[in-house]
């Protein structure tokens, strides 16, 4: 059947959704996202717009991917397996956003896109598949995302982290040197690090790769919201990303790539739309990309997903990415001008990277500098180790053990320092608020927090917090 086109209503617009800003049509303006006009009430008092700056962890909602979604709902219907009219709309819709996705990533004829809940369950499923006596390679600087899954399925062999990009090939080109060469081996690296945003040698890891007869992942969590991804660009065999961070907050993701390994597995679930025949004793199982996607699919997430890939396109990847380096370069030099604040770095201050920033301050617990800035300024940042405990300890030169209480900022030295803070941005963020940000930096650095703070649960907040619990704001 043909695709209804979708034409949104007013009423179904997002009631914190803002307006696109005046200007969108100028090519540094940024993109129209939901709760762009949201505010939050500080701790010292009074209220101020929210500077959301934790993109790496998830990005808002495009104003458009929105739209789209809302204009869809009322449509929806069961996927694939439904006779109705919206059932077999719906089934088109999932099924074409399959395609646009296929289309975003320069895959190639006979790839497979699966739809997941997200670059973990990617790289979970693509673990699953792996056939037996395979052994994978990977460095240590990646997220938890895609260190742990092989260790399930695999034999694995861990790459220390690189000083540089020629290094990190030598290092790949060495290890697979020395592995013995019977069986599947497979390389998973990330296309840029979720601590420093640092960008990888993809296709010159994917070339050394291939030329010792391995197979190569991408994880592109965070580098698809910021530039191109392409399977045969880059000559990957495997890329993973996830909706959420690439502004589609959904619960979808996707792992596309070559098929045999997937089709040669066991279903990643066992269940309804993975099998093709049941009886008693045997099941036959679906071939293609039914084969890991039992259950009802997630058709709103999938489709977001498309929505967003197109607004991207439409925008201009190359534009966008030029924006955000004017504004990354901005954000680092005016952290530069603080001397109390060191920022982290793989490769080096000149290196290649995406719109994540990684930082300690001098004589601050990071945890409590993080909420100072959420609580006193209205500016939403990540502090840890960002589910990349090797990678941050090891560039903070911390112990394993270390504690992460918020505490004071007069600690022992040794103690000051055991986690970071991540101020990471996008398409959505307007140069205001990163301007802010800077600001907000310098005054705590300069006059230090106007409140206390406590470790409540394993967070740092505010004491005797008086703006009351989330229920307030009437969401709960």
């Amino acid at each position: 059947m043909t695709a209804v086109a979708f034409a949104p209503a007013a009423a179904e617009t997002a009631p914190t959704a803002a307006a696109a800003p005046a200007g969108t049509s100028r090519p540094d303006a940024p993109l129209a996202v939901v709760g762009r006009d949201v505010r939050v009430p500080l701790v010292t008092g009074g209220e101020v717009e929210y500077a959301a700056l934790d993109y790496a962890a998830s990005a808002p909602c495009l104003q458009r991917v929105w739209d789209d979604v809302s204009a869809y709902l009322p449509y929806y219907g069961s996927v694939h397996r439904g006779a109705g009219y919206l059932s077999q709309l719906s089934t088109d819709l999932y099924e074409s956003s399959r395609k646009t996705v296929a289309s975003y990533l320069g895959a190639r004829a006979d790839d497979v896109v699966l739809f997941t809940r997200g670059t973990t369950d990617s790289l979970n499923l693509l673990a699953a598949a792996l056939p037996a006596g395979t052994r994978v390679f990977v460095f240590e600087t990646e997220h938890h995302a895609a260190l742990l899954p092989w260790r399930r399925t695999a034999e694995v062999t861990h790459l220390p982290a690189p000083g540089s990009h020629a290094e990190a090939v030598a290092t790949l080109d060495a290890a697979l040197a020395a592995a013995p060469a019977d069986g599947p081996r497979l390389v998973c690296v990330t296309g840029a690090s979720n601590v420093t945003g640092e960008l990888f040698p993809v296709r010159e890891l994917a070339a050394t790769a291939h030329r010792h007869g391995a197979r190569i992942v991408l994880d592109a969590a965070q580098l698809a919201p910021h530039h191109p991804v392409s399977l045969t660009g880059l000559d990957v065999d495997w890329v993973a990303f996830s909706g959420h961070k690439l502004y589609a907050p959904f619960g979808a993701g996707v792992l596309a790539g070559r098929g045999d390994w997937l089709a040669d597995a066991e279903p990643y679930l066992a269940g309804g739309g993975a099998s093709k025949s049941v009886t008693a004793d045997a099941v036959e199982w679906n071939t293609g990309s039914a084969r890991h996607e039992a259950g009802s699919p997630n058709v709103i997430g999938a489709y977001a997903i498309a929505s967003a890939c197109r607004a991207l396109t439409e925008a201009g990847l190359d534009a966008l990415a030029a924006r955000e380096d004017a504004l990354l370069a901005r954000l680092r030099a005016g952290l530069a001008d603080i001397p109390e604040v060191r920022t982290l770095d793989l490769f080096g201050p000149g290196a290649a990277r995406v719109s994540v920033v990684s930082f300690v301050v001098e004589g601050w617990n990071s945890s409590r500098f993080a909420a100072a800035l959420s609580a006193e300024y209205g500016i939403g940042v990540r502090d840890g180790l960002f589910c990349a405990h090797p990678l941050v300890r090891r560039l903070l030169g911390g112990r394993d053990d270390a504690p992460t209480e918020c505490g004071a900022p007069d600690a022992p030295a040794g103690e000051q320092n055991l986690n970071a803070i991540r101020v990471s941005f996008g398409a959505g963020t307007p140069e205001e608020h990163l301007d802010r940000f800077v600001g907000a930096v310098r005054e705590l650095v300069r006059r230090g927090a106007k409140w206390t703070y406590r470790t409540d649960g394993g967070r740092c907040v505010p004491e005797s917090d008086p703006r009351g619990p989330a229920s307030v704001a009437g969401l709960i």
